[in-house]
């Protein structure tokens, strides 16, 4: 008898122990309304799968403006709110703009199109078709890996394969948010 206590300090001690090696992030499942959302959007929403680079799917948003956001891998630095992950896929339907224009960069040809390479090659923009893509990585090789890989989740691409070129604005800054849009008249009765 006096070997179950021993055990049972054992296994309380290995309990805590697996414990501390635990995600402290505590990772949620990716909603299904915005992966449906993604699904259906009028424009291509790219990605690069459930997982890549060993990094599976931590988060995907869709922000009012239309952007989907898909982060693999957990945070590099920060957590909730700040979070920097090892990589960031950003399809943006405004291609009225592509982000750091502005800023010091070099133009390359990726896949066929002319993308914005910045931050050392961490941050590549991707004008193709109506959208910008923006691939954000902690690293120069994951950024370029992810550039050579990314594909529409709804509509037919393949990797590595020539992009479609970038299309003159299409206007999408100009149209109303759905919050913006004042509400349709109606009787007071």
């Amino acid at each position: 008898m006096p070997l179950k206590r021993p055990s049972l300090a054992l296994a309380a001690l290995c309990a805590l122990w697996l414990s501390a090696c635990g995600d402290t992030l505590q990772d949620q499942p990716i909603p299904h309304n915005t992966l449906e959302s993604m699904l259906v959007a009028p424009y291509p929403v790219y990605w690069l799968g459930g997982s890549f680079d060993g990094k599976a799917i931590t988060d995907v948003t869709h922000d009012p403006g239309g952007a989907f956001s898909i982060r693999y891998g957990d945070c590099v630095q920060g957590g909730q709110g700040t979070c920097v992950p090892s990589l960031r896929v950003v399809t943006s339907p405004d291609n009225s703009f592509v982000p750091g224009e502005t800023s010091a960069h070099e133009t390359v040809q990726v896949r066929g199109v002319p993308a914005l390479v910045a931050q050392g090659g961490r941050s590549i923009e991707i004008p193709t078709a109506g959208v910008v893509v923006g691939i954000f990585a902690d690293s120069p090789r994951r950024a370029a890996a992810a550039a050579r890989m990314i594909v529409p989740i709804n509509e037919v691409g393949a990797p590595e394969a020539r992009l479609p070129p970038g299309l003159p604005d299409t206007g999408f800054a100009e149209t109303p948010l759905p919050g913006q849009a004042p509400a349709p008249p109606r009787s007071l009765r």
